[in-house]
């Protein structure tokens, strides 16, 4: 159409500016990353122990508490992922136990290649963590009072069982069965790197953060984690299968506690019974410093592994700095109450940011 004199044209308004697509800065999403409060913890504590504890400073005990971090790390590989999926599991720490003695008195009371009782436990670990997925999703259950039951029934298992079996509290020396040499190098080998000691657990620790994050942020098995964690019924509503993913999640739980186990078993040569109470909550406690939320939905397996690093460095730390270790537990606390306020402190700076 063509201008007459005297008209004015007027452009039309610009579109108005729609928050979801509005940029943020690189700052503002990083602190919206879940391990980023466990990150800043870890630094700081690192520094702690650095000025305080000078054997801390030297490339050994570094060694030492990756090791530590990584038989702590590895189950809370799998425990991050199930919080995010929504659940807990109380069982975990005497599952690890669990899974050592079944292999070790297979072996030994039927006198089978070592490779035999490991698989052996291997289908007992998963059949436990099937087994808390299984009611938990068919009953309604919260899963908390689920493997409430399940720690319970499984400390009592292992300590009646195991002197039944064996007529001790723990179980026999299976170093010289057949297999136990190839095993060991698989669970519990170790190798030296510029004259330091380096355990296979560090290696295997890091693959199966790797693995577990590639899952959760790369795949459509990792939004349905997500998604299922945030809202089961919503998620049922748009086609994910959430009985198969959480009870994928506990046998996952089941699996880890299972390597976990062979490590420990390899690495002594024994097993005894009682040992493990207790640190389902420090695999919790991992996950929750790395930024896991209680209600699921959102956490991260890399911030998990950091918070396992934390707990590396405060069980070591302590004692390098000549600390009485009796405050250890005092500091667990105080531990994750800052870890839960700093990563809510994060997480609405970088909501204000936005």
């Amino acid at each position: 159409m063509s201008q007459t004199e005297g008209e004015v044209i007027t452009s039309p308004p610009p579109p108005a500016r729609d928050e979801r697509l509005a940029r943020r800065s690189p700052f503002a999403r990083l602190l919206t990353r879940p391990e980023v409060g466990a990150l800043l913890g870890a630094i700081v504590i690192y520094l702690i122990f650095f000025i305080v504890a000078p054997p801390f400073r030297d490339a050994t005990s570094l060694s030492t508490v990756l090791y530590v971090s990584s038989t702590y790390g590895i189950p809370a590989v799998a425990v991050a992922l199930l919080m995010i999926g929504g659940e807990f599991d109380l069982s975990a720490g005497v599952a690890v136990t669990s899974s050592a003695l079944v292999a070790s008195m297979f072996s030994y009371q039927f006198t089978t290649n070592m490779w035999v009782g490991v698989l052996v436990a291997l289908v007992v670990s998963l059949a436990i963590g099937f087994a808390n997925g299984y009611l938990v999703v068919k009953t309604g259950i919260p899963s908390f009072l689920v493997t409430l039951g399940t720690f319970f029934m499984l400390r009592g298992l292992n300590l009646a069982l195991t002197k039944q079996i064996t007529g001790n509290v723990g179980t026999d020396d299976v170093s010289n069965i057949q297999g136990f040499n190839s095993a060991k190098k698989i669970f519990a080998s170790s190798f030296s790197v510029g004259g330091v000691s380096i355990r296979v657990t560090l290696i295997w620790w890091i693959i199966f953060v790797a693995i577990a994050t590639w899952v959760l942020l790369r795949t459509h098995l990792g939004n349905w984690i997500f998604s299922t964690g945030g809202s089961a019924p919503s998620s049922r509503a748009v086609g994910v299968p959430v009985t198969r993913v959480k009870i994928g999640l506990f046998m996952l739980v089941g699996f880890m506690c299972w390597f976990t186990g062979m490590h420990i078993l390899f690495n002594f040569n024994t097993v005894q019974s009682g040992i493990g109470v207790g640190n389902e909550f420090i695999y919790i406690v991992a996950a929750v410093v790395g930024g896991c939320l209680l209600t699921g939905g959102y956490g991260s397996v890399i911030g998990a592994a950091i918070g396992a690093f934390i707990f590396g460095m405060a069980n070591l730390g302590i004692v390098y700095a000549g600390w009485n270790p009796d405050w250890f537990y005092f500091f667990l606390g105080v531990l994750l109450l800052g870890a839960i306020l700093l990563n809510n402190y994060v997480r609405k700076r970088a909501e204000a940011m936005r």
